[in-house]
C-alpha cells in the first residue's frame, strides 16, 4: 500500500514571521483609524478656535448709537482666517430678520436656537461648497430684536492640514512596520538558534557506525523546547533498552546453545559407530536444547519492549488446573506429588492470562525439578480483601536467603554441578513476566523447602 504524499508544511520561521506581522499590521490599522479620528478632531478644534476668535472680534464691534445698531468691521478679524489654501470667508450681521451687512443668502439660524453670547459652530452648504459657520446671538440695550453675528469659511485649509497630518501618520506607521520587519528576521534567527542546535544534536547521531542512544546534549534550551528534548531522550532510552535486550538475547542464546550443539555433534559421531548410549545422549541433548529455546523465547516475550500487556479478567483457579494438568506427567516421572489447594469457586483477578500461565508453569517446573524424590508440590490460591496470592510450595532443599535475589538473574544456577538439568532462565522469565502483568514475586522459606508467592493487588 502506497503511503500518502507528504503534505506541504510552512516553514516555522515563516509561520512565526506571519504570526508576528499579522497582529502588528492589525495594530497599525487600528492606530491609523484612531489617528485619523484624532487628527480630524484636532483640525476641527484648532480651526474652530480661530474662527471663533474672528467671530468674537466682529461681535465686539457691534454697538448701539442713537438707537441704531452700528459696527466697525476690523480687518484683523478677517486676517485671522487667511491661509495658504485661500479659503473663502463669508459673514452676515442681522438684526432680527433684517440684514445689517454681509451676505444675505448665508444660511441664518433661528434666533431661539442660540443662547445669548454663546458661540455655536456648525457645518452647512453654501454656493455648492461645504462651509463651517460660527455664530453668536447678542442682546443690545434698547434693541428689541436679537442681533445675530455669523462668520463662515470654506474647508480647503482644514482638508489640506488633515491630509498633511494623515500623510505624516502613514509615513510613521510604514516606517515602524518596515523597521519591525527588518528587526524581526534576525530576532527570529536568534530565537530559533536553540532549535537548530537541537536539530544538529540529532543529526550528529546519523552515521554508519553503531547508533548512539545516549541522551542528547544540545546545550541550554528554552523552556518550550525542554519537553521535546526530554521526550526524545526517553525515546532513545526505550530504544536503548530494546536493542540491549535484543543483543543480550542473541548473546545468551548463542552462548547457551553452544554446549548442547557440541554434545549433539559428538554424540552423532558416536552414533554412527553404532553406540546405543550415544543415541540416548542425543535424545537428552535435544530435549535440553528444546527446553533452552523454549525458555529463551519465553524470556523474549516477557521482556518485549513497548506498552504494558493488555489486562483482562483471569480465573487463577482455571489457570492452575491447566498448568497442573500439563505438569502431572513430569511430577510422576520425578516421583513428586502435585496438588491444588484452592476453593471450588473461580478466583478472578485482573492480569494477562498468557503471562500468568508462563509464570506458573516455570514455578511448578522448578518446584518439581529441584524437589526431593517422594516430595510434595502444592499450588495454592489465597484471596483476601486487598490482593489475591498464587503460591507454589515444595519441600526440597530451598534457596539460601542471600541468593534469593540473585536467582532472578539470567543463567544463574545454584547447587552442585551434578544437580538437575536447567537453563537458569526460569525465574528470570517469572520476574519479567510478573512485572509486565502488574504482579510481584517473592521467595520465602517453607520449612522445609521454598514457597514462591505471586501477589496480584486488587
Amino acid at each position: 500500500m502506497n503511503a500518502p504524499p507528504p503534505r506541504h508544511a510552512v516553514a516555522l520561521r515563516t509561520r512565526l514571521l506571519v504570526s508576528m506581522l499579522g497582529p502588528l499590521l492589525l495594530v497599525a490599522v487600528l492606530l491609523g483609524l484612531a489617528g485619523a479620528t484624532l487628527i480630524a478632531d484636532v483640525v476641527r478644534r484648532t480651526n474652530d478656535r480661530v474662527l471663533g476668535g474672528a467671530l468674537g472680534a466682529i461681535a465686539e464691534t457691534v454697538q448701539v448709537e442713537r438707537g441704531e445698531v452700528t459696527l466697525d468691521l476690523p480687518p484683523a478679524a478677517f486676517g485671522m482666517l487667511e491661509n495658504s489654501e485661500r479659503d473663502n470667508v463669508y459673514y452676515r450681521i442681522g438684526v432680527g430678520r433684517d440684514l445689517l451687512t454681509g451676505y444675505a443668502d448665508l444660511p441664518a439660524p433661528r434666533p431661539e436656537e442660540l443662547a445669548i453670547d454663546q458661540p455655536r459652530f456648525r457645518f452647512a452648504r453654501y454656493r455648492d461648497q461645504r462651509i463651517r459657520i460660527a455664530e453668536v446671538r447678542r442682546a443690545l440695550p434698547a434693541i428689541d430684536q436679537p442681533v445675530i453675528v455669523q462668520v463662515a469659511e470654506t474647508l480647503d485649509g482644514r482638508r489640506a492640514l488633515a491630509r498633511r497630518l494623515m500623510f505624516a501618520l502613514l509615513v510613521g506607521e510604514v516606517a515602524l512596520v518596515g523597521i519591525a520587519v527588518l528587526l524581526l528576521r534576525p530576532a527570529l534567527g536568534w530565537s530559533l538558534r536553540p532549535l537548530a542546535r537541537l536539530r544538529g544534536a540529532v543529526e550528529a547521531r546519523d552515521g554508519p557506525a553503531t547508533p548512539d542512544l545516549s541522551p542528547l546534549d544540545p546545550g541550554p534550551l528554552p523552556l518550550e523546547l525542554r519537553p521535546l528534548a526530554q521526550a526524545f531522550d526517553r525515546l532513545l532510552a526505550q530504544l536503548d533498552t530494546a536493542t540491549a535486550a535484543t543483543r543480550r538475547f542473541t548473546a545468551d542464546a548463542s552462548h547457551q546453545m553452544r554446549t548442547p550443539l557440541a554434545v549433539l555433534k559428538v554424540q552423532v559421531a558416536l552414533a554412527r559407530r553404532g553406540s546405543q548410549p550415544a543415541l540416548d545422549e542425543i535424545a537428552d541433548a535435544s530435549a535440553r536444547l528444546e527446553r533452552l529455546l523454549t525458555q529463551l523465547l519465553a524470556l523474549a516475550r516477557a521482556e518485549e519492549a513497548g506498552a504494558a500487556a493488555p489486562l483482562e479478567q483471569v480465573d487463577l483457579r482455571e489457570v492452575a488446573v491447566r498448568v497442573i494438568s500439563r505438569k502431572i506427567g513430569q511430577a510422576i516421572a520425578a516421583d513428586v506429588e502435585l496438588i491444588l489447594d484452592a476453593a471450588e469457586t473461580p478466583a478472578m483477578i485482573t492480569g494477562h492470562r498468557t503471562l500468568i500461565v508462563e509464570i506458573l508453569s516455570n514455578l511448578v517446573d522448578n518446584a518439581i525439578r529441584y524437589n526431593r524424590r517422594g516430595g510434595l508440590v502444592t499450588v495454592a490460591i489465597t484471596p483476601d480483601h486487598d490482593a489475591t496470592t498464587l503460591s507454589v510450595q515444595d519441600d526440597g532443599p530451598g534457596i539460601p536467603p542471600a541468593d534469593r535475589e540473585r536467582v532472578f538473574d539470567r543463567f544463574i544456577r545454584l547447587g552442585r554441578g551434578d544437580g538437575p538439568d536447567g537453563s537458569g532462565l526460569g525465574l528470570a522469565v517469572v520476574r519479567s513476566a510478573a512485572a509486565r502483568t502488574g504482579a510481584t514475586i517473592t521467595l520465602d522459606d517453607a520449612h522445609p523447602g521454598l514457597i514462591a508467592r505471586l501477589r496480584f493487588d486488587r
